[in-house]
């Protein structure tokens, strides 16, 4: 974080100056936020030598003093989640573009919290004496994959000015931040337009007649498009499901696996912050749902490393004698304070079973009297990632069920507010 081994060929011994600046800002959440651009106002303190020398490389400080907004009331940033980055002008002597970034690095944010941006850091290599003004410019905040992009409306006021003597200079060049380069990261899309598939009109797998002392029925795997509420809005997207069963009995143990590749953690999960949770609908002799569940995750999931949703499970107990279908139903998942609902736009059978109805069975209309329980242990789905292949699947859900990627976007949305300190 020194900026470069530069810093050690002889920067003036000169005391550091500090300014302070304030300008209008615009800026523009991502396109999957589905917010309009909002403005606001940044105020930002830059640090640099007051002097040095031609062929001097200078550390440049760019800190937030205050934030264009508070976090909005959506969701609860994790520690270590934001990261800001951003340009500042050299003019005067000299012209150049010098790219400053900051860490990863903030405390936990609270929904309708203080923004905390970590500060952001640069370096410069003088080339020609005289006065160097810097100026700040556009900057953007990424969080969950996605880009906050910010840009002044008004012309801005310079913050530093490096008064630099005479020294064997070279040509002009600006040497970045060499922990980390400026932020390219694309914006997340977390909507995909649902696709019925062929899969989604055919029965599922089916167990008719006599079983013959059959215990496993696996299901068929189907293309589901989802209807979300999400706390930023409607969101639609496609997603494979199949729905397991094995008798007990005269009920059946159901197990719900989201099929498909899953997607990488966008930023660190604690530990049991995520519930999931389904109705499966009933159809044919029998009526009614049936709800799954599984389990929270129970380590914390690192940024970058995959993340992975357990197999529901659930007790299936038929209320009717006949030939009754499964297919995947309304889906809940609660994460880091937030709740995301999906429903299905069309129905898709994934399993057929010939039930004999059972005393307090589910034919009727609501759920049945079995309990959902824990992962089985079998083999493990994920959300699928969303994409430009044939299945454009559930990214919106991947986990963090519409809070992280979805709300990427949204957790740094500016609204015109009084400035704070």
């Amino acid at each position: 974080m020194l900026g470069g081994a530069g810093i050690l060929l002889g920067v003036a011994a000169a005391p550091a100056q500090a300014a302070e600046v304030s300008y209008a800002t615009k800026c523009v959440p991502p396109a999957a936020s589905g917010l309009d651009p909002v403005e606001g106002t940044t105020k930002v303190e830059i640090t640099a030598p007051a002097t040095a020398k031609v062929g001097d490389t200078v550390d440049v400080v760019w800190k937030f003093v205050q934030a264009a907004s508070k976090n909005p009331d959506l969701i609860d940033l994790p520690k270590d989640s934001v990261q800001p980055s951003g340009t500042l002008k050299a003019t005067g002597a000299q012209s150049a573009d010098i790219a400053v970034q900051g860490p990863r690095q903030n405390p936990a944010i609270p929904k309708g919290g203080a923004m905390v941006l970590s500060d952001m850091k640069g370096t410069l290599k003088l080339t020609a004496p005289g006065e160097v003004t810097l100026t700040p410019d556009a900057y953007s905040i990424n969080a969950y994959s996605t880009d906050t992009k910010c840009t002044p409306t008004e012309t801005v006021k310079s913050a530093a000015t490096i008064n630099v003597t005479a020294g064997n200079g070279s040509s002009p060049s600006t040497s970045p931040d060499p922990s980390a380069s400026a932020s390219a990261s694309a914006s997340a899309s977390a909507t995909s337009t649902p696709t019925a598939s062929a899969s989604e009109s055919g029965s599922g797998g089916s167990a008719g007649g006599d079983d013959g002392g059959q215990s496993d029925f696996p299901g068929k795997e189907v293309s589901v498009p989802y209807q979300c509420k999400t706390p930023i809005g409607d969101k639609s997207a496609t997603s494979p499901v199949q729905i397991n069963a094995k008798k007990d009995g005269g009920s059946y143990g159901l197990t719900v696996q989201f099929k498909k590749s899953v997607m990488d953690s966008p930023a660190t999960i604690p530990a049991g912050s995520v519930k999931p949770s389904m109705e499966v609908a009933l159809g044919g002799a029998d009526k009614g749902t049936v709800h799954v569940e599984g389990p929270a995750n129970t380590k914390e999931i690192k940024s970058g490393d995959p993340i992975e949703i357990p197999d529901l499970t659930g007790t299936y107990k038929p209320g009717a004698s006949g030939e009754s279908t499964l297919s995947p139903g309304v889906l809940t998942v609660e994460a880091l304070g937030t709740t995301t609902t999906c429903t299905p736009a069309k129905s898709a059978v994934s399993l057929t079973l010939d039930t004999t109805e059972q005393a307090g069975g589910a034919a009727g209309g609501g759920s049945s009297s079995g309990s959902g329980g824990t992962s089985s242990g079998g083999a493990s789905g994920g959300l699928a990632e969303t994409g430009s292949d044939s299945h454009s699947t559930l990214k919106a859900l991947a986990l963090v069920a519409g809070t992280v990627t979805l709300l990427g976007g949204a957790v740094f949305t500016f609204m015109p507010r009084r400035r704070m300190r």
